[in-house]
């Protein structure tokens, strides 16, 4: 088996954060609402109302730590990066900086 093989796909949220840091410049950084926003406009039905996005806010704060844990992107706080296990408050997304 390869390593391919091994990895799990993606969850689509997570996917959302990454495309969304993808277009950015670098250092600049998404908040889980900018996310939750962006998912819930990619999976909008006319029936879905204009508050939609308040359901993938729990998912789009979830998938960013996994990312975060993972090393894919940075959790932000104060514009430094933010201790994952004592995370509250306000805080960003941004793709990790690059040495």
């Amino acid at each position: 088996m390869t390593d391919t093989q091994d990895e799990k796909p993606l969850d689509p949220v997570a996917r959302d954060i990454l495309e969304l840091l993808h277009y950015l410049e670098d250092g600049k950084s998404v908040s889980p609402q900018d996310v939750a926003k962006a998912t819930a406009d990619r999976v909008r039905k006319p029936k879905d109302g204009p508050e939609l996005w308040r359901r993938y806010m729990n998912a789009a704060k979830q998938q960013a730590l996994h990312l975060a844990r993972t090393g894919q992107v940075e959790i932000i706080r104060k514009g430094e990066p933010a201790d994952l296990n004592d995370l509250k408050g306000l805080w960003r997304i941004r793709l990790p900086k690059q040495d």
